[in-house]
């Protein structure tokens, strides 16, 4: 069985996608399924912001070993579905199987509960998305 190959794409690549890419190896290994997740940016700040880190430490995955990544160094791979999180024309094309825009508020401004909020729309949203894969 090949690995399901997954992008998610927001503008920083410094919480809502890198979040997403942890999600998906998460829930991959709760679902018993063979996945492949990356993260990128459109404009990446170069950092994974320490809310996300924080956010996802407080359920056990270690976002430090994360790096904020552009869509350059990822642009070569064929994906299965690459996932936009609410960077509208920010977030240019990339080849892929299927395409979906999660319409997700950027967090970074947010107090740690509201930020911890949309750290579980997100994990829903990545959830739902293995689920309807497998």
């Amino acid at each position: 069985m090949t690995a399901i190959r997954l992008l998610f794409v927001c503008i920083e690549n410094s919480n809502r996608s890198q979040m997403a890419e942890a999600f998906a190896r998460i829930h991959a290994r709760t679902l018993c399924l063979e996945v492949e997740a990356h993260s990128a940016g459109s404009r990446p700040s170069g950092v994974v912001h320490p809310k996300a880190i924080a956010a996802m430490a407080e359920l056990g995955y270690d976002l430090a070993v994360h790096r904020s990544k552009a869509l350059k160094e990822v642009e070569t791979l064929d994906f299965d579905v690459v996932v936009t999180m609410g960077c509208g024309d920010a977030c240019p094309w990339v080849k892929a199987r299927r395409r979906v825009d999660w319409q997700i508020p950027d967090p970074k401004q947010l107090a740690p509960a509201d930020f911890a909020k949309v750290r579980d729309l997100v994990g829903g949203k990545v959830l739902g998305l293995l689920e309807e894969i497998n």
